[in-house]
């Protein structure tokens, strides 16, 4: 069954969601929807419902009138995630153009939607003479998925331009969080799952346009030329160590083009690994497994994961 505004009783096997427990939408409601299509790595299963909302209002309205007990995650350029190959149960939440403007909202700040890109968001600062967003070029994400994760790059973080986020909670409400209550580390929040950042407003400095876009043709140049960026990745693997760089540390441990099945430790740069061509998620997955394996055998560092993996095996 595709897209739908109204009910139905047939129930989607396996997960016990109906569609009259379901809420009425604006939006787009589609049921088993391939989600391959949607992530970098171009693999895994579909989702039992994906659901894109038409406004906030329609996010809103979906999610308090939802089961508390069907799970939900949002979905965004899908750059940093496995989706498994049996495929993610409840819902998935997909935010499209509505929620991607990003406006100046003073001489340094800008007001971004949920569902805008690290490239709009800083060609939009370069167009306003606002400094110190160049950084979000190179996060291939949108502006949900780095706000959650502390995304960073080139020596700054999420956590060093924020002011707020806007976040719809799980029962439908929406909150202002300031950075303050973020629990910003590493490459993580405190966020809850379940909850949508629906926008963020992000705050710069004056800056000269032509600097501002040297600086972002400088950035860019550098991940063309270290990143396999014309593969079907997902983006760095793991986490930087405390005091170490993971690429080195899977280099060290024999790793560099460590295949298994179609998936590959890229030779470009060994923080990320490629699909070749038909790679299932479980041989993305279990490549990543054994790389961690022989890092902790030869240098004793237990690598953590920054891609995220969702779904069932």
């Amino acid at each position: 069954m595709g897209g739908r505004s109204g009910r139905s009783d047939r129930a989607r096997k396996g997960t016990g969601v109906t569609t009259t427990a379901l809420p009425l939408v604006r939006g787009k409601l589609t049921q088993n929807a391939p989600l391959a299509p949607l992530v970098w790595f171009k693999s895994g299963g579909t989702a039992d419902w994906l659901f894109e909302p038409k406004d906030v209002a329609d996010l809103q309205d979906f999610l308090a009138g939802l089961a508390p007990d069907v799970p939900v995650m949002a979905l965004g350029l899908g750059s940093n995630l496995i989706v498994r190959d049996g495929g993610v149960p409840g819902v998935v939440i997909r935010l499209g153009k509505a929620f991607a403007k990003v406006e100046r909202v003073d001489a340094v700040t800008l007001n971004c939607g949920g569902g805008a890109s690290g490239i709009l968001v800083s060609s939009t600062a370069r167009d306003n003479g606002i400094a110190g967003l160049e950084f979000l070029r190179s996060i291939p994400g949108t502006v949900g998925g780095f706000v959650r994760m502390n995304g960073g790059a080139y020596g700054r973080e999420v956590k060093d331009i924020l002011i707020d986020c806007d976040v719809v909670i799980r029962s439908g409400e929406i909150v202002t969080l300031p950075l303050s209550e973020l629990g910003y580390t590493y490459r993580h929040s405190d966020l809850v799952d379940g909850c949508i950042v629906v926008a963020a407003r992000f705050r710069g400095e004056p800056g000269d346009a032509d600097a501002i876009q040297t600086e972002m043709d400088r950035i860019s140049a550098a991940r063309e030329a270290s990143q396999p960026l014309r593969s079907k990745t997902g983006g760095s693997t793991f986490k930087n160590p405390d005091g170490g760089k993971a690429w080195e540390l899977v280099d060290k441990a024999g790793c560099r083009g460590l295949a298994m099945g179609g998936a590959q430790v890229s030779e470009k740069h060994t923080n990320f690994l490629i699909n070749t061509g038909t790679a299932t998620s479980a041989e993305i997955e279990g490549l990543g497994d054994e790389v961690r394996r022989r890092v902790k055998d030869h240098s004793g560092v237990d690598l953590e994961w920054e891609i995220k993996r969702i779904g069932r095996p």
